[in-house]
């Protein structure tokens, strides 16, 4: 099956890059292309793409912005955002507008190819550059949601080990470790805790960790 991307970034160079990194791989196709969030919105309608890479700012209508529309319009097509080393404050809005995966600018090509087929394999994902600056930001966010924290309940306490673990951003095989645990147990842990929370991958597990309280500052 060929994986359908859209590019949206205002620079046309970085468009030209991504799209010849893309190219070169059999089983991914870059569909389409837009300069700005309004009109990455409209081709994202029009071609419903598998994945859009999808850049934070752009003139007029912002990433994050364009990343809620998509999102919220209830699109098969999965959102990465592309980010630099200084936008850190945009990462858990980015976080919460429902994207599936982060992925710095300054990445290797063999990252960004796996990055697209990992997001359209239906997983999220974190850069692992990225995932210390996510703590950082719902660390510095406002008290947990009490909504979020009475559905906690639903999980067995293995379950909330593991959840904890996962926003912590270790791998499966380092969460086994951890806990001792077979890397097949731990992958199933993980999908039973997306299921009863109603999360679609792991990076919105991130995002409900925090938000519940499950994971704080001094934790």
């Amino acid at each position: 099956m060929t994986i359908r991307v859209v590019l949206v970034d205002d620079q046309s160079m970085i468009r030209t890059g991504l799209r010849m990194v893309l190219a070169a791989e059999p089983d991914i196709e870059v569909v389409g292309e837009a300069g700005d969030g309004a009109s990455g919105v409209r081709v994202v309608a029009e071609l419903e793409p598998d994945v859009v890479l999808l850049d934070v700012r752009m003139p007029g209508m912002d990433g994050l912005e364009a990343a809620r529309r998509i999102v919220g319009s209830g699109a098969r097509t999965r959102v990465v955002v592309l980010t630099t080393f200084d936008e850190d404050e945009y990462v858990a809005a980015a976080l919460r507008a429902g994207v599936s995966g982060f992925l710095l600018k300054v990445a290797p090509p063999e990252d960004l190819v796996a990055a697209v087929r990992t997001v359209a394999a239906g997983q999220g994902l974190l850069d692992p550059a990225v995932t210390l600056r996510v703590i950082r930001s719902f660390a510095a966010a406002p008290a947990p949601d009490p909504g979020r924290a009475a559905e906690l309940a639903q999980l067995t306490e293995r379950e909330t080990d593991v959840l904890a673990l996962v926003a912590a951003g270790l791998s499966n095989a380092e969460i086994a470790a951890r806990l001792y645990l077979g890397e097949a147990t731990v992958k199933t842990h993980v999908s039973r805790v997306l299921l009863k929370l109603g999360l679609r991958d792991r990076v919105q597990a991130v995002a409900f960790a925090y938000e519940s309280g499950l994971v704080t500052p001094g934790r």
